[in-house]
């Protein structure tokens, strides 16, 4: 088995060599599509990294009564915080709540005219962060039940909606990445068949001095994998090259975003050798089976 695998290593060699042209074309192809997937994937997961985001940005705002006590306070913030759907539950006391209020109002430059009131209109509440924005309604209603609480802030319908949009977003991202896939392997598997069609006098003579299926096929799908492995090098060389601009970018147009960085690159690396490799040998066998089966 070792003797057989070493021989097939080898024919694989001798045919790269001697058809290098067509090798050539071969890992030119594969770098371009592997640069295309890489892209897609890139995108898509700062697409959904977004998307969580934007998800986490969803939270229930509870107005409470002045006179509410803080034992009943700590109860109902209790109780909430135990919900498994919620992530966080923050109390902010009127006197926060108004420090609040006068920063944004600094910010945005405008002159602070509470200080003219004679009490803090504003009210303590209870702000709470969900992990999953669809549940947004069953958390109201347990809020609203509470006697303590004195206004709920309604956000179904802006929560509804962005419930909706981002998983018409994930869906659609998840399709057209396929459909790249898909294009990418069909694109891929055409051209490794082209360098078989150009070997197929070899192919043809080798079945007639009666060699076996086994030893046409493997030497043609280590090839492959060589095709494919050679690709997906020079494509990590050249994204490694890009690093510092695409770092960049990510860092800069994703800056708020909950992305892994380190982990991003060992997804990038996975993929693209495994894609690599995968298709080429894919390909190989793809292509010398149309020729076995004859």
């Amino acid at each position: 088995m070792i003797t057989f695998v070493i021989f097939s290593v080898k024919r694989a060699f001798q045919g790269l060599w001697r058809n290098r042209l067509m090798s050539l074309a071969a890992t030119a192809t594969m770098v371009l599509m592997l640069l295309l997937l890489s892209g897609f994937w890139i995108i898509q997961t700062g697409l959904l990294a977004g998307l969580d985001f934007t998800e986490q940005k969803v939270e229930v705002v509870a107005d409470l009564y002045d006179d509410a006590p803080a034992a009943q306070i700590d109860a109902v913030r209790q109780q909430i915080l135990e919900t498994p759907e919620v992530a966080t539950v923050t109390l902010v006391t009127k006197d926060e709540a108004l420090q609040r209020f006068r920063a944004r109002l600094a910010e945005q430059g405008e002159e602070d005219l509470t200080r003219y009131l004679d009490a803090n209109p504003l009210h303590p509440s209870l702000e709470i962060k969900l992990r999953d924005p669809s549940v947004f309604g069953d958390v109201v209603d347990q809020l609203r039940a509470e006697p303590i609480v004195q206004k709920v802030k309604e956000q179904q319908k802006l929560v509804d909606q962005l419930t909706t949009v981002t998983n018409i977003l994930r869906t659609a991202g998840t399709v057209v990445l396929l459909i790249v896939a898909v294009i990418v392997l069909f694109i891929i598997v055409n051209t490794i068949r082209l360098a078989v069609v150009a070997r197929s006098e070899e192919i043809e003579i080798m079945r007639l001095v009666g060699a076996s299926d086994a030893f046409i096929r493997w030497p043609f799908v280590f090839e492959g994998a060589f095709v494919g492995l050679l690709g997906a090098l020079v494509t990590l060389g050249i994204l490694a090259a890009a690093a510092d601009p695409i770092s960049g970018f990510m860092v800069g147009f994703f800056r708020v975003l909950p992305l892994q960085f380190g982990s991003l690159t060992r997804d990038l690396i996975t993929l693209v050798m495994g894609a690599g490799v995968g298709l080429g040998i894919l390909g190989s066998w793809v292509s010398v089976r149309t020729y076995l089966i004859r």
